[in-house]
């Protein structure tokens, strides 16, 4: 257990980024996800919103549980008391900690752009945080507190992102997309001001950490200026498109 937990460090050698162990991790927790989603998503389909909310209630309280958990095992593991100002939700996978609580215990226009933001960004931030995460798996054993938490947090969002669209709980409305934005923004700008305060690397703006975004640092060619820029544009375009083909897939099934 001292191992899992990695008290005093892991002795064993990481697997490494996409090695066997790693795909077959991801490829269980990824299933477990889409399985669960489809299930409760169809039971919940035509039952009042109370009923579907409740699912998403219990997903609020398990990823913020979860979160909560690995920030004092942390802070205790590396005896830190501060260590909890690198582990902040200024992540764009750890904004669903702040937003999945919101969909779930909100009203109004509130809770449907929380709803839509969770639609838009869990999806991706599961894969980013399973698939993508070169650098977890990298630096730890698959088998090991940090990424099986990590597996599980950014699981739990992609499990609240395809549940949502599946119970048809989403609005999309368009004229709502200023809100999905501000949430987004909001998170850009702390992030900005934590990186510069800490310094640290939310949101990966700073830098690319081995992640995806390794791809924009090749493009502006390590331009420190650039990089960011790039990054948020990437967040931007990547709404577009998503809300583009939502609205096409449902304009080829009326048809």
């Amino acid at each position: 257990m001292r191992e899992f937990f990695g008290f005093g460090g892991y002795t064993r050698t990481p697997e490494g980024a996409y090695s066997f162990q790693h795909l077959l991790f991801v490829f269980i927790t990824i299933t477990l996800m889409i399985v669960l989603a489809i299930i409760f998503g169809i039971r919940n389909r035509n039952k009042e919103l109370s009923k579907k909310n409740k699912v998403l209630v219990v997903s609020a309280i398990l990823i913020d549980s979860f979160e909560i958990f690995k920030i004092v095992l942390m802070c205790i593991r590396g005896h830190n008391p501060m260590g909890w100002i690198t582990l902040l939700p200024l992540f764009l996978c750890s904004i669903q900690l702040i937003t999945i609580p919101l969909a779930a215990f909100s009203k109004g226009k509130v809770k449907e752009a929380a709803l839509d933001f969770v639609f838009v960004f869990g999806i991706l931030g599961a894969i980013a945080g399973t698939i993508g995460a070169a650098q977890n798996y990298n630096a730890y054993p698959v088998l090991s507190f940090d990424n099986v938490v990590s597996a599980i947090t950014h699981s739990i969002s992609g499990f609240a992102s395809l549940y949502i669209v599946i119970s048809k709980m989403e609005s999309m409305k368009k004229e709502n997309i200023w809100m999905l934005f501000t949430i987004l923004g909001v998170f850009i700008v702390l992030a900005f001001i934590a990186n510069k305060l800490i310094p640290y690397n939310y949101m990966f703006l700073s830098r690319d950490d081995g992640t995806p975004y390794v791809i924009i640092t090749k493009i502006v060619n390590g331009n420190k200026v650039l990089y960011p820029i790039g990054v948020i544009l990437l967040f931007v375009i990547y709404v577009f498109v998503f809300y583009g083909a939502y609205f096409l897939i449902k304009k080829l099934k009326k048809n």
